[in-house]
């Protein structure tokens, strides 16, 4: 996280879309946020943790892995 004050949000925390965008990327279609949350732009998140959230849900969808 970005040393900054206030602070934002951590990543756990229902308010967590609310953090300073660090790194903005609008012709890939997205942003990273200081607490690691990459927001893209259909509203769907990646978490630090590598669940998935997708738009209208909650709860981070079950991380899944790819055969290389």
């Amino acid at each position: 996280m970005r040393d900054h004050q206030p602070r934002c949000p951590e990543w756990p925390a229902p308010d967590h879309l609310a953090a300073q965008i660090m790194t903005d990327q609008p012709q890939r279609g997205w942003s990273l946020l200081c607490n690691g949350v990459i927001l893209f732009d259909g509203r769907g998140e990646l978490l630090p943790d590598g669940c998935a959230v997708t738009p209208g849900r909650r709860r981070p969808a079950r991380t899944v892995s790819l055969a290389a």
